[in-house]
């Protein structure tokens, strides 16, 4: 089993964040044995909370060939065009080690805060994935929706000729592992929402909705998302 460390962008404390630190953060998770390095994103919240994509951004050199991942980024909230152009940055300056985990979001304040309807936010993210997939996925066609369209293409694409891969966040409903299995590379489960028989039954029914659409469980990854700080920790967790 790999385990990711989550960066500690949530300043819980009060304390704010000195510069350097969290690449020390990031170099602590590499001795301790972490494979990946995720954030999230909120944009309003109760305490400040850094930008996840600046962040990750912050420990390349820190984070040696450990993979970088959202978990999640929200591309209705962002905007799908800026987070693709964000995404192929990273993808292209980390060398391919971008993993784009995506959701829309459960907090009507980052909503509001953008402008945005939250009861518009699935047939929002629906769009916003088919564009995130057009403009990083050079095979992928280009897409003309209702609130989004992927012309003019952005240009660079990324590192890999199909983009880093795009997992879908889902707290284990019907539809939402519906979503993951039509437009995802990838399903993100979240361990505050499910239990482990949860998880279990969701994996069943993400299987049958895979093969519904002629893929394969088998290459299909998921990954549970569990927040802890690595400082805290004096081996990997499980």
């Amino acid at each position: 089993m790999d385990c990711g460390a989550h960066l500690p962008v949530i300043d819980f404390e009060g304390r704010g964040w000195r510069p350097g630190s969290l690449a020390s953060y990031v170099r602590i998770a590499r001795q301790l044995g972490y494979t990946s390095i995720t954030t999230n994103d909120h944009f309003v919240f109760q305490r400040p909370w850094l930008d996840g994509i600046v962040a990750l951004a912050s420990v390349l050199e820190a984070s040696g060939d450990l993979q970088l991942a959202t978990t999640v980024a929200l591309p209705v909230v962002r905007g799908p065009v800026a987070l693709a152009k964000a995404a192929a940055a990273l993808d292209i300056v980390s060398g391919g080690r971008l993993l784009l985990g995506v959701g829309p979001g459960s907090s009507e304040r980052d909503y509001t805060g953008a402008g945005l309807r939250f009861d518009e936010r699935w047939p929002r993210f629906e769009e916003s994935l088919r564009v995130l997939r057009a403009h990083l996925d050079v095979g992928a066609p280009p897409f003309e929706g209702h609130f989004y369209s992927s012309t003019p293409a952005l240009q660079p694409q990324g590192w890999r000729p199909d983009g880093p891969p795009i997992w879908i966040a889902s707290w284990g409903s019907d539809a939402g592992l519906r979503r993951a299995a039509r437009l995802g590379d990838g399903w993100l489960a979240s361990a505050y929402n499910s239990s482990p028989a949860q998880l279990v039954s969701a994996r069943g029914t993400l299987a049958a909705a895979l093969a519904h659409h002629g893929r394969s469980p088998d290459g299909f990854p998921n990954r549970v998302g569990h927040h802890v700080d690595v400082r805290d920790r004096r081996s990997p967790g499980a």
